[in-house]
Order: structure tokens, then sequence, then C-alpha cells
């Protein structure tokens, strides 16, 4: 029995001392190499099989496969792949801007014709001026209750469908014969007309860092534009035809720019995928207001600049009408033209201002309105060419601050960009409302030296805001 059991020993070490004479590496039998080579995967000596292959999880299908709604809505060209996103050309800024042109014009076409506006529904001149300040209303209530959506919703769905429930409402306003009505369609389009300031957010999005403040300043562009074409259009088809075909023309031109966009507008993901409670967006706005130190100063610094504009030109009309001017509402209206050389300059500011930072950049926007207000303030009461210089200074130098502010807040938090324009753009509206009032008054009691006083005096709060830095 013993001699039997040590055989294979013996015959073991027999082999082993022969590969070991004839200079092989005698194979391992130990259970340790046998355990590694079952399960070592892909080894030389465990081939894969065709089942091990089969176990990969298979590709999670696009949300354009997985809806053929979103196949209808979204042309192949407008489609997004998160793979290789597409970048924001110079041309879909130049959408934007037209989107933003034609969608703010909405605000202003009223203003030029609220006489022929009371004369078809029989009510007084104060009646019909509610028309302008209800749709100024609604658009402050939009910039509240509506912009903040964009921080929610995906871009594309969202912008398409506020232009075209606009659009749709706008027909109210073409055909209604009860004046209530028409001040109700007013407010509400008012609300949903807020298109603009979810473009300027959305190039912030997706623009490159280099060129972000000269891409913005195209669409920046196309709001002074809105306001300009607006106020000129609608003065020269209500002189000639029914004031209710510069209505028509607005709502047949929303309609073309919903389609335009449909056709050529990517649809950009939503910034916030994971969902965001709508009360809670709201609630973080005055939380930012009091807690991010950049968005604290650019609010202040907007207020100031919205009083000084909106006084300039609420007082300038009154200015023009007296002595020793005494120009006809025509030639007033025409005055409007020199936000033409802002519209020129806001690009190339925009290029400037990619190169600087943007506290520069607002402090020099300041230096050129704070001189035109200067010069405007001591030479207005005897020569044209005062206004002249005052309009296109506060022009140019409030655009290209808020140009650089803009640039300068949405660096708080990409997440947030359309509440932080929210916070921003109502400082700014309520600086609106304060530059009116003030300005009116002031005008009314001392003139326009009293008014233009009260400017630079806005300017100057507007540079002290620039020492919290």
């Amino acid at each position: 029995m013993t001699s039997s059991a040590s055989n294979p020993e013996k015959s073991s070490d027999f082999d082993a001392e022969v590969a070991k004479t004839e200079g092989f590496k005698a194979p391992s039998h130990s259970q340790d190499s046998i355990e590694q080579d079952t399960l070592t995967p892909n080894s030389d000596n465990s081939p894969t099989s065709g089942d091990e292959a089969d176990c990969s999880p298979p590709p999670v299908p696009s949300k354009y496969e997985s809806s053929w709604i979103r196949r209808v809505l979204t042309p192949k060209n407008c489609r997004w792949d998160d793979n290789s996103p597409p970048a924001l050309t110079m041309a879909q800024c130049v959408l934007y801007a037209m989107a933003s042109t034609f969608t703010v014009a909405n605000l202003y076409y009223n203003q030029p014709i609220l006489n022929k506006v009371a004369s078809t529904f029989d009510v007084s001149y104060e009646k019909s001026s509610q028309v302008a300040t209800l749709m100024q209303a609604g658009y402050a209530a939009g910039l509240v209750f509506v912009l903040p959506l964009g921080d929610i919703l995906e871009r594309r769905p969202f912008i398409i469908s506020l232009i075209l429930v606009t659009a749709t409402l706008w027909i109210g306003l073409c055909t209604t014969d009860s004046f209530t009505v028409f001040r109700a369609l007013s407010f509400i389009c008012g609300v949903t007309t807020v298109t603009p300031q979810l473009m300027i957010p959305l190039v912030g999005d997706f623009s490159p860092p280099h060129r972000k403040s000269s891409l913005l300043s195209i669409v920046v562009s196309g709001l002074i534009l809105g306001m300009l074409v607006a106020r000129v259009l609608s003065g020269v088809v209500a002189n000639f035809t029914s004031w209710r075909n510069i209505y028509w023309f607005a709502c047949g031109a929303q309609y073309l720019l919903a389609l335009t966009l449909f056709s050529f507008m990517p649809d950009y993901p939503s910034t916030n995928p994971d969902g965001l409670n709508y009360f809670r967006a709201l609630g973080s706005i005055p939380y930012m207001m009091f807690t991010e130190p950049v968005l604290i100063q650019a609010c202040l610094i907007a207020f100031c600049l919205s009083c000084v504009f909106t006084s300039f030109w609420t007082t300038l009309t009154f200015l023009l009408a007296s002595t020793p001017f005494e120009y006809s509402s025509l030639q007033i209206g025409l005055f409007s033209f020199t936000a033409v050389a802002t519209i020129v300059m806001i690009p190339f500011i925009g290029r400037v201002i990619d190169r600087f930072v943007p506290l520069w950049s607002t402090l020099t926007g300041q230096g050129i309105a704070f001189t035109g207000i200067i010069i405007g303030t001591f030479t207005s009461t005897f020569t044209i060419a005062g206004p002249i210089v005052q309009a296109i200074g506060i022009d140019i130098g409030v655009q290209t601050a808020q140009v650089a502010n803009r640039a300068a807040i949405f660096n708080i938090n990409p997440k947030a960009r359309n509440r932080v324009n929210t916070a921003y753009m109502a400082c700014a509206f309520l600086g609106q409302l304060t530059g009116t009032a003030v300005g009116n008054r002031l005008y009314a009691q001392g003139g326009w030296r009293h008014s233009a006083g009260c400017s630079s005096t806005w300017k100057r709060s507007a540079l002290f805001s620039l020492q919290l830095h």
C-alpha cells in the first residue's frame, strides 16, 4: 500500500526533474492557478462566448425616438444631441434679435395712437392711456411670474407657445368693439410678451465665454430696434390708414416669427432637467437679491439707469413742444431715430466688453451717459444739438452698462439665469416707473433744468453703486 501510494509522487518529481534538465517549465497544476485560469475573463485561456457580448446594456433611445409627438414638433435640423451639441451661431443670434424686435414691439404699438383708440371706442384720452398702462403692467407681471419658467421648461416649446398664444389673443385686439375687452386683452398680451427676456439668458447659456458680451449685445440691439420700429411704424400707418392695421401687422408678424423659430430654433435642453418646483423658483428670486453681491450691485445700477432713461424720454416731449422749438408730433416722433446710433454701436461695444471685466465696461457706459446729461442739461433749452447729444449719450451709455451688467450677473448661477434676469428686470422696471413719475413732477415744477438735474443725481447714485464692489 505504501509503495503504491508513493509511486505517483515519485513520478511527479521525476517529471519535474526532467523538465528542469531540458530547460522547460513544468506546468503548474496547483488549485490557485486553476481558479485563476477559470475566473479571469477575456484571457487567452478563456475564450469569450457570444452570450457574454450580448449582456451589455442596450443603448438608451433619445427623447425623439421615444416620442412621436417630439418627432413631429421638432424638425431634424433642430434636434438636440447631447453627444455633439451645436454651437451658438451668429445667424441664430440675429434670429433671436429679430424675435426680440417683433415681440417687444407689442408693448409700444399703442403709444403713438392712443388718441385714435380713444376716438374709436368713444372714451376720454385719460381712459385710452390705460391701454398702455395695462400692457406695461402685464409685462411687469410676466417678468415676475412667467420669466422664471425659463429655468424649468425647455426653451424651444415654451418660447414658441408664448408667441402663438400672444398672436392668437392679438386677433381679439384687432377685432373687438368693447373697450373693456380691449383693455383686458392688452394686459394678458403684456403678460405673455416676455420672449425678449427669455432670449437674453438663452444666449448667455450657450454663447462661448469669450464672446458672451458681443452676442448679448446683438439681442439688446434687437430690443432697442423693436422700441423704435413700433413707435415709428405705428404712427405712420395710423396716419394714413386705420390704426387697427398696425395691430393686424403685429399679429401676422408674430405668426411668421413662430413659424421661423419652429423651423430653425434648436431644441435646447432645460437648465434644470431634474425638475424645479415653481414656487421654490419664485422664492429664490428675492433670496438672491439679498445674498448675491454682484446681483445687488447690478440691480441698484439698473434702477438708477432706468430712472435716467425714462425721465429723459418722458420730459423730452414737453421740451420739444415748447418754445423755442415748438415741434409737431411727427417731428417729435422722428427724434426717436437717434436710437439708430445705439443700434449700430452696441455690437461693437459688446466686443470691447468681452476684452475687459464688466466693472470697467459699466463704469465706461455710465461715464458716457453722464457726459451726455451734463451737455444736455445746460444746452437743450436753446439749441437742438443739446437733446440730440444727450439722447445719444444716454442711449449708448445705458445700454453699454446694461450689457456689461448682464454679462456679470449671468455668471452667478448658470442654472438660474432666468430668475437672475427676473430680479434684474424687476429693478429696472421699478426704475422706469420712478423716473417717469419724478421726471414729470420736476418738469412741471421747475422745467427742463430741474428734471435734467435730477437725472444727473440718479447717475451719480449709479456711480456710487459701483463703489459697493
